[in-house]
């Protein structure tokens, strides 16, 4: 695929040489010279592969580099970010990682990267999705306020379901559980399909979901849409108000940013971000995924640094409150 795609440029790439340890290096000045891979930990034609794609061809332009996207998916994401976090530091090998990062260090934390924060330098963020929280039309309450009331009135009996143990969704529910004071049963799928066919046959009473995902069933009136789980309303659900009106402070999205392995050089790191600034704030690639449901976001290394800090410490303490094990 590298290969097809450097065909395909087919303008001026600058001969390799070979080092004394046999690996093969652009000749040439400064960064880059020849093809930069992003690793994506997530199979072909899913959300997190459409922006990581939209972003590559926007930033080959900026680069005047090819920039292949290398799908590597397994064990939550950790396959593709210990690819690249083991890879040399010279800008050639980039992650596209995720909220999976700071989840992974207390979930699993026999998986590598073991310390994302160290292991790997942040070079920009790239999108954030937040959830609707929606339920089957059987569960009476028409707000979040009437849906809390409802489980506090019939404790252990609403049944919310989640796309598996661990996923960002199902802390999202061990998170409201907790902010609001309730009783309610996880039903863990293996994957958001299965459990949005139970949630419109009510076979599960409700569930947190990306705007994406559970735009089929609020379309068709299979569920009822409540709240949203950003700060604000989202323009295409302007009828959902956030969460955060009724629990103060309640804020979740889903983030993907590009990383570089630890020790990458600042130079390379800078040029990187502003490329994959152009990427985020191209207007092409922001109605492309748009469409998807996905806001691409145009955040510096800073701000991916903050985000993967701070999602490190709120979902280790949430998965160890809740005691959450993988089975």
């Amino acid at each position: 695929m590298l290969r097809r795609t450097m065909l395909a440029a087919g303008l001026g790439l600058p001969a390799l040489i070979h080092t004394r340890s046999g690996q093969a290096q652009a000749t040439g000045g400064a960064w880059p010279n020849r093809a930069v891979t992003i690793v994506e930990g997530y199979p072909p034609g899913g959300v997190t592969d459409l922006a990581s794609r939209a972003v590559a061809e926007r930033m080959a332009r900026e680069l005047a580099v090819p920039v292949v996207v290398d799908n590597r998916p397994g064990a939550a994401t950790s396959v593709a970010a210990t690819y690249v976090a083991r890879s040399r530091p010279d800008g050639y090998t980039l992650a596209m990682g995720t909220t999976t990062l700071a989840i992974n260090q207390t979930l699993q934390p026999t998986l590598t990267p073991r310390d994302p924060g160290r292991e790997l330098d942040p070079i920009g963020m790239v999108f954030r999705t937040p959830f609707i929280l929606h339920v089957h039309p059987s569960i009476p309450a028409r707000t979040t306020a009437e849906l809390i009331d409802y489980a506090k009135a019939n404790p252990g009996k609403l049944l919310f379901a989640s796309p598996g143990t661990g996923a960002v969704s199902h802390l999202c529910l061990e998170l409201f559980k907790a902010r609001a004071g309730i009783d309610i049963v996880h039903v863990p799928y293996r994957g958001g399909a299965p459990a949005a066919l139970d949630l419109r046959a009510g076979r599960v009473h409700a569930m947190f979901q990306a705007p994406q995902e559970a735009a089929p069933t609020l379309r068709e009136g299979a569920t009822r849409g409540l709240s949203v789980t950003a700060p604000t309303r989202l323009a295409d659900y302007p009828a959902l108000p956030p969460i955060n009106e009724i629990i103060p402070g309640f804020e979740v999205f889903f983030w993907q940013g590009l990383f570089a392995p630890a020790g990458t050089p600042a130079a390379v790191i800078e040029r990187a971000g502003a490329a994959l600034r152009a990427a985020t704030d191209d207007a092409a690639n922001r109605a492309r995924l748009a469409e998807q449901g996905v806001e691409l976001v145009s955040g510096d290394a800073e701000m991916l640094r903050q985000t993967l800090a701070a999602d490190t410490a709120r979902w280790g303490s949430v998965i160890r409150d809740a005691g959450i094990k993988l089975e």
